[in-house]
Order: C-alpha cells, then structure tokens, then sequence
C-alpha cells in the first residue's frame, strides 16, 4: 500500500528546485528593467550635474520650466520603478513584482486620463501648454539648456513660438520696440527658420560660382593693363 502511494504520487512535482516560474520571462523581464535602471541613473546624473553648473541667479529665474529638474525627477521615478522590477523578478518577490505592476497601471491611467482630459477640455489644455511656452520664451536666454530644447522642438515640429512668431516677443532680447537696444531686436531665433535639405550644396555651388567670377574679374583687370601697356 505504501509503495501504491508513492507511485501515485509520481505526476507531481519533484525536488526543491522546481519553480512555476518560466526562466525567460523572468530573465527577459530582469534585463530589460536592467536596462532602464541603468538609463534612470544617467539622467539623474546628468541633471543634477546641469543643474549644479548653473549660475543661481539663472537657476531660480527658471525653476519651472527647467529641464534639469524634469531629468531629475523622471529619473527617479524610473529609479524607483526599474529597481522593483529588477530585483522582484531576479529574487522572484510577489512584493516587489506587484509595486512595479502597480506603479506601471497607475502610470498608463494617468496617461490615459491625461488624454481624455486633454481632449475634452482642449481649449484650457491649449492655454495651460501656451502659457508654459511663453514662459519658456521669457528665459530663452537664461538658460542654455532651456535654450536647446526649445530651439529642437522648433526644429523637429517646424513651429515658431507658442501660438505664432509673435510670441518671441515677449523675450527682452527679441522685443519689438523702438527702445530695445537689442541687436536681435524685431526678429526670432534661428531654429524658427526652415533649412532645406539641398542648403549645403546650395552653399557649395554657390562659392564655386562666386570664386569662378573673382577668376574672371581678375583675368579683365589683367587684360585690361595690358592693353594700356605700349610694349603689348
């Protein structure tokens, strides 16, 4: 009888070593959670690293729209995220494995709802991003990294300003008034401008052709004084 119930017990699961667990999930989970924990802790680096190089001055003027701080603080979030991920699905804990599922719903809710927000109250929406925008503007010229990204948005979506060109302003260096003692008065910057994909062999054709009149003007000039020499 007793071998009767060992033996029927024969389809269930054997050794300390068995795990309901699948290895390539768990692997695949592991690295990739890897992968953006290492990336949340460059970006905190690099803001608190931008953010420490900054003058003060420039640094409490533009507290708001500071990229510096918007690295430092995505950073830690996926700092934190990342690392329940990481480590709940290395050591398999249910704990850790739940925060990073949580923390990830939440996240798509709230992106979701931002959505939905967005659509239904468009025209406040429009005026919350507008008012961001001009304030971005206001700084241009305080902070260079405000600076850059400001300039690449303009670039990659062909825009200029807020709402329009007119929007620039409101910057001291680029108000249009017969006071402003700018040299950028009355004009934008220069990632407000659309540079066309042929512009660099447009500017290589063009010196070609500008050093082939120089040639010319010369070999005139050189035909002319020998005209005006008696010996020619």
């Amino acid at each position: 009888m007793a071998k009767r119930a060992s033996g029927g017990s024969s389809g269930a699961p054997q050794g300390e070593d068995f795990s309901f667990v699948s290895p390539l999930v768990k692997y695949l989970l592991f690295f990739f959670n890897m992968i953006f924990w290492m990336i949340s802790m460059v970006m905190v680096a690099v803001g608190i690293y931008a953010r420490l190089m900054k003058h003060a001055e420039a640094a409490l003027a533009c507290l708001a729209v500071d990229p510096a701080i918007l690295l430092i603080v995505v950073g830690v979030l996926m700092f934190f995220i990342t690392f329940c991920g990481c480590i709940g699905s290395l050591r398999e804990n249910i704990c850790l494995l739940q925060t990073f599922s949580v923390c990830l719903a939440v996240i798509f809710l709230l992106q979701l709802v931002a959505g939905i927000l967005g659509f239904v109250f468009s025209d406040k929406a429009r005026g919350k991003v507008s008012e961001i925008v001009n304030n971005a503007i206001v700084h241009y010229r305080d902070d260079l990294d405000l600076q850059n990204l400001i300039d690449f948005g303009q670039k990659e979506f062909s825009c200029c300003g807020g709402v329009s060109y007119k929007d620039w302003s409101q910057n001291m260096y680029f108000n249009c008034t017969a006071r402003n003692p700018s040299r950028e008065r009355c004009s934008v910057p220069y990632s407000c401008c659309l540079q066309a994909e042929d512009q660099l062999i447009g500017i290589l054709l063009s010196q070609v052709l500008v050093n082939q009149i120089r040639n010319q003007i010369k070999l005139q000039l050189y035909n002319q004084q020998h005209r005006a020499d008696p010996w020619y």
